[in-house]
Order: C-alpha cells, then structure tokens, then sequence
C-alpha cells in the first residue's frame, strides 16, 4: 500500500505551479488567438451578407423584367397568328 504524503517541499510546489502557468499561458494564448479568428469571420460574413443582398435586388430586378416579357408558349401562338395575317395579305 502507498502511503500518502502529506508534506510537501517548496520545490515541488515551485515546479508545480510552473506547470500549471505553462498551461493557462496555452491556453490565453489560443483564446486571443480564436477571437482574432473569430472576428475575421464575422468580417467575412457581413461581406457575405452584403452580397447576398445584392443578389435578392439583382433577382427582384430578373423577376420583374421577366413578368413582362412574353412566355414561350405564347411566343409561339403569337407567331403563327402573325404568319396566317401576312399570308392573308
């Protein structure tokens, strides 16, 4: 069985905490490193975010110009309406 042992020297106290500061400096380090990422990302996502915008107006534009031009089908009735008219002439 191992005993427990209650005493001990400021040497491995020192050594200890040394440790334990190296691994909080680790991570302080990646945490300041994930907010410069982090805001990074949200400068490119309002980037995106502009340009979405510009395409729902580009689309909004298609859309209306499209409503006023004249579909396939009709094109075509069109087109044979207007080649029995000049036939008739």
């Amino acid at each position: 069985m191992v005993k427990k042992k209650d005493n001990y020297d400021s040497l491995e106290i020192g050594t200890l905490l040394e440790h334990i500061d190296d691994k909080v400096t680790l991570v302080a380090e990646q945490y300041t490193d994930l907010n410069k990422k982090i805001d990074r990302l949200d400068k490119k996502l309002d980037l995106v975010a502009e340009d979405v915008e510009v395409i729902k107006m580009d689309i909004e534009f298609i859309k209306h110009d499209l409503k006023n031009k004249v579909a396939r089908d009709e094109f075509a009735v069109l087109e044979r309406r207007v080649a029995l008219l000049e036939n008739r002439r």
